[in-house]
């Protein structure tokens, strides 16, 4: 790849609509999983309680802490993936590091 400017193969990938979607994908993935984490910390409790009142509250703790970072996990991946559609379809996500010069490239003409 060379930048169309002045013809320098020093590109950079920017991919700031990938970064920012992941981020706040996480943000959000990890809310609804907060809340998802509410149901399965009574799963965790009520498998937990068999092992009596401590195995309870650990159970209770594990399915939160489980629910929360599945539910970032996915966010994140989520958000990155649509990130990179924002980056190869709408932004110049290229950087020339010679000139400075930014630009979009087909990704299938790579």
């Amino acid at each position: 790849m060379q930048c169309p400017q002045c013809d320098s193969n020093r590109i950079q990938k920017i991919d700031f609509a990938k970064k920012a979607g992941a981020s706040v994908g996480m943000v959000g993935g990890a809310a609804s999983g907060a809340a998802g984490a509410m149901s399965g910390a009574k799963a965790g409790a009520m498998l937990g309680a068999v092992a009596g009142p401590v195995g309870g509250a650990l159970g209770g703790l594990a399915g939160a802490l489980l629910g929360g970072l599945m539910g970032g996990t996915a966010g994140t991946v989520v958000g990155a993936r649509v990130g990179e559609v924002v980056d190869r379809q709408v932004l110049n996500n290229h950087r020339c590091l010679s000139c400075g010069y930014q630009f979009s490239v087909d990704e299938e003409d790579v």
